[in-house]
């Protein structure tokens, strides 16, 4: 009775002090308080998502831009930037046919995709990652791969009833990619299971969806969130987009490594995926990976296969099934498709087929052999430049290098001017390569240009002509981030 008593006693109190108020202030006072409640709501939560560094420099470059003459001016230097790397892009748009020709060229238009292709930049040993396949496009494995695509070029795996070659090729090949990465150990559980997909992007959006949509029936996550390294693909940032989920991302630590304590602080009751890279695109280190629901793995890379082929993976069928769109309500029938693509080409099945089975394991293993070789030449070459220094501690193939002493941006200008393609990285800037079949017989042009590149910029400092150094740079500098992605975006709308 005590406790009863107390809360009556209270109620009393409350209805005495809050009579003196008309019941229309009343109202507005606790709708005012909802407000302020939400507001601070969604304060909270932006410096959660950003940080408060950034949506400080948001609140106050939003501000600037409300300064007459400002906006126009921030607007004009984004444009000058656009056409800046428009400029350096080297993309020809001239003669763009923009209108079918009244009378088709019939055989003729070989000649013209020839010489289309002649005026591409000569990528034969002179990129990093791009191409995997070692030699050229009219022998060996390339050859090959480009046979079987054309064998099927017509065809379809949607249509499974037709094309039951097809259908059963894309079986195999997600069979052999599961059992190359454990489906045959018993601690996999036996339900490894997946579904070839156009490259490592829609693998992972596949992946992210599946988790979202598998956490939603099983643990009721409403307001997803994914955690992820500041190293992880931006293809997850894509994804988040697509599918609204909230990214909480995390720092890597000195080794450049996924920091699993940090990772273990954002952990809550709406995270759906923690993400994990084996190896990281930027640098070329692994994070500790654990356990393991879902892979991301590109046939189009090191399997030797055609552009566009992937695999997404799962632990087991419950997880897959949460990939798949079923609908039931179309007056065109019903419909059910595994991936993001409804029709697909069943060329690159093919050629992705013929790239694994004509290999085989120890084929695979040849070609590993020589690229790994090739990697710790190219890092020991690189560590040998006493201006450069490797970043972290490469794991496979990617090796990732920057300079205390020069700016690394006007070497690889240099370097590009020499007909080499290297990744410009950020947060460190930095380099890297990542090496292919097509660096085995080429690694030592490559070092000898790249300690003449760093020679040359330390007797010679400052921008090249035409070079992007002053570009990476200044974005490097520039502490709002939206402006950044605004310019990307003006470039990206610009180029297609």
């Amino acid at each position: 009775m005590k406790m009863e008593d107390s809360l009556k006693q209270l109620r009393d109190m409350a209805n005495s002090y809050l009579s003196q108020y008309e019941p229309i202030v009343l109202i507005f006072a606790t709708l005012l308080a909802l407000l302020v409640a939400r507001a601070l709501h969604s304060f909270l939560s932006a410096i959660q998502e950003k940080g408060i560094k950034a949506l400080v420099i948001g609140f106050i470059m939003s501000s600037v831009k409300l300064i007459p003459g400002v906006r126009g001016y921030i607007e004009s230097e984004k444009k000058k930037a656009v056409e800046k790397y428009r400029s350096s892009n080297k993309s020809n748009r001239d003669d763009l046919i923009t209108a079918l020709p009244r009378i088709g060229l019939g055989k003729e238009v070989l000649g013209k995709l020839e010489e289309a292709k002649s005026k591409d930049e000569d990528w034969k040993g002179k990129c990093s990652g791009t191409v995997y396949i070692g030699g050229n496009q009219s022998e060996g494995h390339f050859s090959l791969t480009n046979e079987a695509y054309s064998m099927f070029s017509h065809t379809n795996p949607l249509h499974q009833d037709v094309f039951r070659s097809i259908a059963k090729f894309e079986v195999e090949i997600v069979a052999m990619t599961a059992a190359f990465l454990g489906s045959k150990e018993k601690e996999s559980g036996g339900q490894i299971c997946g579904n070839m997909t156009s490259g490592g992007t829609e693998s992972i959006l596949l992946a992210v969806k599946s988790s979202r949509d598998f956490m939603k029936a099983k643990k009721g996550v409403t307001k997803p969130e994914m955690i992820i390294a500041e190293s992880a693909h931006s293809a997850y940032d894509k994804a988040a987009q697509y599918f609204n989920i909230k990214v909480r991302r995390v720092p890597v630590n000195k080794e450049f490594v996924a920091d699993v304590k940090a990772i273990r602080r954002c952990i809550n009751r709406n995270t759906i995926l923690i993400v994990g890279s084996a190896p990281g695109f930027p640098h070329g280190v692994i994070d500790p990976i654990e356990g393991v629901t879902s892979i991301s793995a590109d046939v189009h890379k090191y399997g030797l296969g055609p552009k566009g082929t992937s695999i997404v993976l799962y632990r087991n069928h419950e997880i897959r099934k949460n990939q798949f769109v079923a609908v039931t309500e179309w007056s065109g029938g019903l419909y059910v498709s595994p991936t993001i693509a409804g029709s697909r080409p069943g060329g690159l099945i093919a050629g992705a087929w013929a790239a694994m089975v004509s290999l085989g394991l120890n084929g695979y293993l040849e070609n590993t052999r020589q690229i790994m070789e090739v990697s710790k030449k190219i890092q020991k070459g690189i560590e040998e430049i006493p201006e450069l220094f490797i970043i972290g501690k490469p794991d496979m193939t990617v090796v990732a290098f920057s300079s205390n002493v020069i700016d690394i941006f006007e070497v690889n200008d240099s370097v590009s001017s020499k007909g080499w393609h290297l990744n410009a990285l950020q947060r460190p800037n930095s380099l890297h390569i990542c090496v292919t079949l097509q660096h085995v017989p080429v690694y030592e042009d490559f070092l000898n240009d790249l300690r003449e590149s760093v020679k040359l910029v330390k007797q010679n400092p400052g921008p090249v002509s035409g070079g992007l150094a002053p570009m990476y740079g200044a974005a490097g500098k520039i502490p709002d981030r939206g402006l950044v992605q605004e310019v990307l975006i003006e470039f990206m709308d610009a180029t297609c």
